[in-house]
């Protein structure tokens, strides 16, 4: 008799990156500098990214509390601008991406939500919001996604900055 074989998961079925991973991706990702120019062309980079997957994506980067790149692709609703808003903000206020801030909390056995003692009407530790980080200065803003599965949200950000980093 001969053993069963394990099934591969589902291609579709992303895994979930642990928080060493997340906290990987943000020792790496950063920037020697952030520009009005570098944010047109990050968020360029993000648009082409988003396009080529048809995705339904708000896309948006802020710097210093100024909204330096928007674009909303066909399918996104004003909805993901609110989700941008709330995610974006856990970024300025943990200086870490979304989606490790609220892996963080999971992995302590609870949620964001029931533990940050924060509003979540204006604050969403879901993934798709990513710190902007300079050497030597710190996080300057964030980059922000809305539209697909959370974990996809990261993933496009992440790759975007990959792409734009020369990573």
């Amino acid at each position: 008799m001969s053993a069963a074989k394990p099934t591969a998961p589902e291609a579709s079925v992303p895994s979930v990156p642990s928080v060493a991973e997340l906290e990987e991706q943000e020792r790496r990702l950063v920037f020697r500098r952030f520009t009005h120019d570098d944010a047109w062309a990050l968020g360029s980079l993000l648009v082409e990214l988003a396009r080529e997957r048809e995705a339904p994506v708000a896309i948006d980067i802020h710097r210093a509390g100024q909204q330096l790149f928007h674009a909303a692709l066909p399918g996104s609703t004003p909805d993901n601008d609110a989700w941008i808003a709330r995610k974006r903000r856990v970024v300025e206020r943990y200086g870490s991406a979304s989606y490790l801030v609220g892996s963080r909390f999971r992995a302590k056995g609870t949620t964001f939500e029931e533990s940050s003692r924060l509003d979540p009407a204006a604050y969403a530790a879901h993934g798709g919001s990513f710190p902007l980080t300079v050497a030597d200065v710190g996080v300057v803003g964030a980059v922000t996604v809305s539209g697909l599965p959370q974990v996809e949200d990261h993933r496009l950000v992440v790759e975007a900055l990959e792409r734009f980093l020369g990573e």
